[in-house]
């Protein structure tokens, strides 16, 4: 008589299917990286006697490209100002990817996956990278907010949608970001 075991793999094998033959929706991070860092600072070494707190000014955009049919380069950019009365304190531009699978999935749900779901797995890592930098440069590490990449994307669909309503155009979601 057969035990559990094996009536369980038995039945999991008669569902198997070759690699690359299913059809479930599948999205994921294949792999991420930093593809362009920047650090500049371009008052040194005078800066470190200013006494003024610098004003922070943050820019992001995201993009995507096609890389295949199956996977897509999500682009996370990330342009940090830090500036006072005397000048600036520093500049950070960071450009961090992500490589992302995506197979049978709707196109809808596969631009909310790149545009929202994506860079909202990506930013912890990248607001790692920007606090590093920071820090090496000799400043206090900088930690970005966390951003609500999703409400984001729902918003600018909304403005999308409005606009086409208003007959001014514009048939898919901006492809970038800014706050």
């Amino acid at each position: 008589m057969a035990d559990e075991g094996d009536i369980l793999q038995n039945l999991d094998n008669q569902n198997a299917v070759p690699n690359g033959a299913d059809n479930q929706p599948s999205a994921a991070i294949i792999t991420q990286y930093v593809k362009d860092l920047s650090v500049e600072n371009p008052n040194s070494p005078a800066v470190f006697q200013w006494q003024e707190q610098p004003k922070i000014d943050v820019q992001f955009n995201i993009g995507t490209e096609a890389v295949s049919d199956e996977v897509h380069e999500v682009s996370l950019k990330i342009n940090i100002t830090a500036t006072g009365e005397q000048g600036t304190f520093y500049i950070v531009e960071l450009a961090y990817c992500g490589l992302v699978g995506i197979r049978n999935v709707p196109e809808e749900q596969a631009h909310a996956f790149l545009f929202a779901e994506a860079p909202r797995i990506l930013f912890p890592f990248a607001r790692r990278v920007v606090s590093d930098a920071v820090r090496d440069a000799g400043f206090p590490p900088l930690l970005l907010d966390p951003i609500d990449f999703n409400g984001l994307y729902i918003q600018q669909l909304q403005q999308t949608r409005a606009q086409e309503a208003a007959g001014q155009g514009g048939a898919t979601p901006p492809a970038e970001s800014d706050a």
